[in-house]
């Protein structure tokens, strides 16, 4: 069973920035690809990153693309997600999560196996 445990989020103004990190547990870390979705009020959960295992490749929604920056680290089990020039729209509950022996890296809820507890992240005007 893996455990994710995001943090990292909080209140920030327009143009700002935050770093979220989430931390593994319980399963091997560099063998999975790794997500961050997020799930904004009276919206669906949508994808915003992923990174591949080795070698790292990444992937991003054309909404965060040259602002958001995903990375991971496997000696310390960790994702991250740098969000810089922060928009109101990025507002929602940030989670990651971990996909399991697929081939592809996914873009979708449902080729993900284990999800974290989310973070908050609120960009003000």
């Amino acid at each position: 069973q893996v455990q994710l445990v995001e943090s990292g989020g909080g209140l920030v103004q327009a143009g700002g920035s935050l770093r979220l990190s989430c931390a593994a547990s319980g399963g091997t870390f560099s063998s999975y690809a790794m997500g961050w979705f997020r799930h904004a009020p009276g919206k669906e959960r949508e994808f915003v990153a992923a990174t591949s295992t080795r070698p790292f490749s990444t992937y991003y929604a054309d909404s965060v693309k040259g602002r958001f920056t995903i990375s991971r680290d496997n000696a310390k089990n960790t994702v991250f997600l740098q969000m810089n020039i922060l928009k109101p729209e990025d507002t929602g509950v940030y989670y990651c999560a971990a996909q399991v022996g697929r081939l592809r890296v996914g873009r979708t809820m449902s080729e993900y196996d284990y999800w974290g507890q989310g973070t908050q992240v609120t960009v003000s005007s």
